[in-house]
């Protein structure tokens, strides 16, 4: 009956560590999920600074390393 109890011990401790594993598997994949969801965002702006970025300074009068008027 030693055995038998020693076993089902193990099963139980196997249980709980697969419950525990699957309960960190779905917070790391929420987690994974939330920041690549801020990476894409993050990526869509940064992309829309640039762009902007760009068509002020085409759209700047004068050269860009012209000296000013006053030297």
């Amino acid at each position: 009956m030693s055995d038998a109890k020693a076993l089902g011990e193990r099963i139980d401790a196997l249980e709980m560590r697969l419950t525990f594993q699957d309960e960190t598997i779905e917070t790391l994949n929420q987690t994974i999920t939330r920041q690549w969801k801020q990476i894409d965002a993050l990526t869509r702006q940064f992309a829309e600074l640039k762009e902007r970025l760009q068509d002020a300074e085409s759209n700047a009068s004068g050269a860009a390393n012209e000296r000013p008027p006053h030297y």
